[in-house]
């Protein structure tokens, strides 16, 4: 196989290779202090650096900074604004309206309709195109004999820096168990050993082997089974189909949305006694033009929604920047290296075949440290396509036996093999990639928002990670949130009467944006990223 590399390239790897069989032998490198840690991140993470950020001027949120990108589309025009909209006649009346068909919505929507509710999932895109379906490394839960839930919980609050909801974190550890003997006895296929006794990993900032997988597609095979149990109950799907504002009723509650054709741009009315908000994260947004490993739809829209709508937001200044990003070739560019690469040994190396730190460090701190190396240190690797790092893949037969990498990591090692490289052979480029929401829209342990009869799951809900989310909790917690909003909306729908149904909080918003003095042309949700050139109009 002839390899893409450069001579520079290959140059570097004979440095990583001489020093390759003193890692897999020696002691491990050695682990950051908080100290250091906290060092290392104001100087280098991206949510650091204060010139990315723009104060919000209207709404729940006033004051506080956000992203300028996500600044923006909060306060962008409605698009249902000017539009002569007859509410009472809707295309769609259901108990349960759940917005959004990946992970999180999914489960909604099979534990409402195991209630007994009349729910319904509408998908901009379809089911299953969502973040759920590019989870690679597996999912987290204190179910082996030497763990437990409180140290789970430990865990997740350390990762989080300790900002993260109580409460939430609670929930997400109690009932990890039970979400992973439910996905199981769904039909998941988890890697099991002989004995049919569940394999578990490390992961960055874990202090227990708790990450169960499907070999490197956990998330696929997850949504695999979710959608087959939505098909098998027919749960109606109603694809291709934005939701681009939420309705509530004269009591101020949630009771619907108005909904988009994606194709067609026809314009319907969904009524509902209860919503929930799955919509997933906000990796298309770009920030600081990150490159990022998250699906087509990924453009921060049930956070535009809810707090049009009136709900507050928690943590919408902190993303999380993936350390493992594919930095080189250019046709994987930002693709997720999965971090069980680094939970099975690969370690990280730089240009001069040095290792710089720990491989599993949590992955802001990981992200942190590579960005220093390549942009301070001037130890970063250089490719035709953009800086980065070697991560050492062929480590993992070293140290685990010959075709290891293979058998656990499948999906990795074919997407290289595509491009020319074979990982098992010579090590990898990486940077880190824009990969999670960690902030997103403020719940209470009952998975609703402070807009009655609003719930909301997965990645679009903050607080449940703080400020820093750990490998194999987000799979975690789009199953258990998932699970907790259709549970608890599929119960509440049952004593809801809804009011006149209104869109007026779409007016009163547009009135503030107008008494802030803020002009803009921008109209949210933005429903799709645009990688047109500039200059370049869409065709008719």
């Amino acid at each position: 196989m002839s390899l893409p590399y450069t001579s520079e390239m290959m140059e570097s790897i004979k440095k990583v290779e001489a020093g390759r069989a003193a890692r897999v032998n020696g002691p491990e490198p050695k682990r950051m202090t908080a100290d250091e840690k906290t060092a290392l991140l104001q100087a280098f993470h991206p949510d650091y650096n204060l010139d990315s950020f723009e104060e919000i001027k209207v709404g729940p949120n006033a004051g506080q900074k956000a992203p300028k990108e996500l600044v923006e589309v909060l306060q962008g025009e409605s698009r249902i604004k000017g539009m002569d909209l007859d509410l009472t006649k809707p295309d769609f009346d259901v108990d349960v309206l759940v917005i959004g068909g990946g992970g999180a919505g999914s489960s909604a929507a099979i534990e409402a309709n195991e209630a007994g509710a009349n729910v319904m999932i509408v998908t901009k895109l379809r089911i299953g195109d969502a973040n759920t379906m590019m989870a690679e490394g597996g999912i987290q839960a204190a179910d082996k004999e030497n763990d437990s839930p409180a140290q789970h919980y430990l865990d997740v609050m350390g990762g989080g820096h300790y900002a993260n909801v109580p409460e939430l974190v609670e929930k997400l550890v109690c009932d990890g168990p039970s979400a992973i003997n439910w996905l199981d006895k769904l039909g998941v296929l988890f890697d099991k050993d002989e004995n049919g006794r569940m394999i578990t990993t490390h992961g960055g900032g874990t202090s227990r082997k708790r990450m169960h997988a499907a070999a490197d597609y956990s998330g696929a095979e997850i949504m695999r089974v979710l959608r087959d149990e939505v098909f098998n109950r027919k749960i109606p799907v109603v694809d291709f189909t934005a939701a681009i504002e939420i309705i509530k009723d004269t009591d101020g509650k949630a009771a619907g949305a108005v909904l988009m054709n994606m194709e067609t741009k026809e314009i319907l009315i969904a009524r509902a006694k209860t919503v929930i908000i799955a919509t997933g994260g906000a990796g298309r947004m770009h920030y600081q033009g990150f490159p990022t490993s998250n699906h087509y739809g990924a453009t921060a829209d049930g956070l535009v929604l809810a707090y049009r709508a009136g709900a507050p937001l928690l943590y919408q200044d902190t993303l999380q920047y993936h350390p493992t990003g594919v930095a080189f070739p250019a046709q994987i560019y930002g693709a997720l290296v999965t971090e069980k690469v680094r939970s099975m040994g690969a370690m990280f190396v730089n240009k001069d075949g040095e290792v710089f730190m720990h491989p599993l460090e949590t992955r802001d701190v990981a992200a942190s440290g590579i960005i220093r190396e390549c942009k301070e240190r001037g130890k970063g690797v250089q490719t035709p396509q953009a800086e980065g790092i070697w991560l050492d893949t062929p480590m993992i037969d070293m140290i685990h036996g010959e075709g290891t990498l293979e058998k656990r990591l499948p999906g990795m090692l074919r997407m290289y093999l595509r491009c020319g490289i074979d990982m098992r052979e010579v090590p990898i480029v990486i940077y880190p990639t824009l990969h999670y929401q960690n902030g997103g829209i403020k719940i209470g342990a009952n998975g609703m928002s402070e807009v009655e009869n609003l719930y909301v799951a997965g990645e679009a809900v903050g607080g449940i990670h703080g400020r820093n989310r750990l490998m194999g909790n987000s799979l975690l917690d789009i199953i258990v949130f998932g699970r907790n909003a259709g549970q608890q909306a599929g119960a509440k729908c049952k004593e809801v009467e809804l009011k006149e149904l209104t869109v007026s909080h779409v007016d009163d918003f547009s009135k503030m944006l107008a008494d802030a003095g803020i002009k803009t042309e921008v109209v949210s949700p933005k429903l799709l990223p645009d990688y047109r050139p500039e200059g370049v109009t869409r065709l008719n």
